[in-house]
């Protein structure tokens, strides 16, 4: 049964469906089978990718019980990637949505015959601690949090990690701390190095990779693509997305105590 990883974040601007999507992405072009789940009412997966509001139907479909989930998954032109999108939602039912997103047992009834069939489903939520991230933090195996570096994102960062305690220590005891994705880092300015210096002092499980802030991943959300699928010589920002995929992979098989999981080489001789 593969894993699932919510992707949650305390405020809003945290780059999180960013850092869901390229994730995935990375991910699959590393062959391992994802599946990226879209539970913002917003609809933010599609945004990313330029689709509009009746594009695809999904997890609206799936609650409104018109689809099976597995008939709402879309295959997209990357072969281990697929997407099970938000839906035709009508902005007015959004808080609806939420609710009957956070029913008792219902994510779980939808998205574990689903693992069976996937290495690895990642959960894009909106921004918050509200429903959609409770529910999806209680069916999950690992939580990963991009955090801002910005001042107000280390003042509050705090409230997600008191959020992910308590769901693991009273809903759901598989759920795994994978750790905090330092995002929009910008080392030129002061502030910002401030933030991730004290990010990396002050707390556990900060990842070694970071999203820098740039004018590559605006071009990118413009034209409705992953990082790694821009024309052109592959950024450095793709780069480090494939850095990302290979250090969450690399948490999760320690985690678990996988160490079949990690990356092995057979040693050589070069003489």
């Amino acid at each position: 049964m593969g894993n699932i990883i919510s992707i949650v974040s305390q405020k809003g601007g945290a780059g999180k469906t960013t850092l869901a999507l390229n994730l995935a992405t990375a991910l699959a072009e590393q062959r391992k089978s994802v599946l990226l789940v879209d539970l913002d009412p917003q609809g933010g997966i599609g945004l990313s990718l330029a689709r509009g509001e009746t594009a695809f139907e999904g997890m609206t479909e799936v609650l409104s019980g018109k689809l099976a989930a597995s008939d709402a998954i879309v295959r997209t032109k990357l072969e281990f990637l697929s997407l099970l999108p938000r839906g035709r939602l009508d902005p007015v039912d959004a808080a609806l949505f939420e609710e009957s997103i956070h029913q008792a047992g219902w994510l779980e009834s939808v998205l574990w015959p689903l693992a069976k069939q996937f290495d690895l489903l990642i959960l894009d939520t909106p921004s918050g601690l509200g429903l959609p991230a409770r529910a999806a933090l209680a069916v999950s195996d690992f939580v990963l949090v991009p955090a801002q570096a910005e001042p107000l994102a280390l003042r509050s960062i705090n409230q997600v990690l008191r959020v992910i305690e308590h769901v693991a220590a009273n809903e759901n005891p598989r759920l795994k701390f994978l750790g905090i994705v330092i995002s929009q880092l910008d080392l030129r300015k002061n502030a910002s190095r401030g933030v991730a210096e004290e990010l990396w002092g002050g707390f556990s499980g900060v990842l070694e990779s970071t999203i820098p802030r740039t004018d590559i991943i605006q071009t990118a959300s413009q034209r409705g693509l992953p990082l790694s699928f821009l024309g052109g010589a592959q950024s450095p920002e793709a780069r480090r997305f494939d850095m990302l995929a290979i250090e969450v992979s690399s948490l999760i098989a320690k985690l678990q105590g996988d160490t079949d999981g990690q990356s092995q080489q057979a040693e050589r001789q070069l003489l």
